[in-house]
């Protein structure tokens, strides 16, 4: 990127509110550049704006906010081997098993991150009651929908719900089914919450 293009943006930036956290920058399919205060995995940021200290203190707290919760170890193992937020692996087992190892769907779902029994073959599963192996399985999945979605968070928690082909079907949007237009947010406000983001921020 020019300076030029990135004095522009930045003054666009402050000219429109006042920034309270780290601000990143990155260019995307079309060329075009995109300013974002989050991180999203997988794309190549520069950051252009460095963060309050304010922000830096609510940031710092993300690993204690992660820990709080339940597998917190298994869950941080999962998501670093497989290049995924904790936060965002942490919501979605919230939302699937509310943590409980032992869940089971009335679709045969099982275990905390909900694996279908084809689904759990293909990643390996043997035993989707094992915490571990169920979360290392699901972390998998999970990354395979956020490759297949261009690391949109929103469409692969969608798919990760509803299944890949619902998204892909209907030309890369979250389908109308009444669960998953739920589940997507509810897990969006999971995930902000655990990394200290306002309810509302930009993925």
């Amino acid at each position: 990127m020019t300076r030029t293009m990135t004095t522009a943006l930045l003054g666009a930036l402050l000219m429109s509110a006042v920034v309270h956290a780290d601000v990143f920058v990155f260019r995307d399919a079309n060329g075009s550049y995109v300013l974002s205060n989050v991180h999203r995995p997988g794309r190549h940021y520069e950051r252009v704006i460095r963060e309050s200290a304010e922000a830096q203190a609510s940031i710092n707290q993300q690993p204690q906010m992660i820990a709080a919760q339940p597998y917190a170890e298994m869950v941080l193992a999962a998501a670093a081997a497989n290049q995924l937020p904790a936060a965002l692996l942490s919501a979605v087992i919230q939302h699937e098993s509310n943590y409980d190892p032992r869940a089971t769907s009335p679709k045969g779902a099982g275990g905390l991150m909900q694996l279908m029994p084809d689904t759990a073959r293909e990643m390996g599963v043997t035993d989707v009651y094992d915490p571990q192996s169920n979360i290392q399985g699901g972390a998998k999945y999970l990354k395979r929908m956020m490759t297949l979605f261009d690391n949109d968070i929103a469409l692969a928690v969608a798919a990760y719900n509803a299944g890949p082909q619902a998204v892909l079907s209907r030309g890369g949007v979250i389908p109308p089914f009444a669960e998953t237009q739920r589940y997507v947010p509810s897990v969006l406000r999971q995930y902000r919450r655990l990394q200290g983001l306002p309810v509302d921020a930009p993925l």
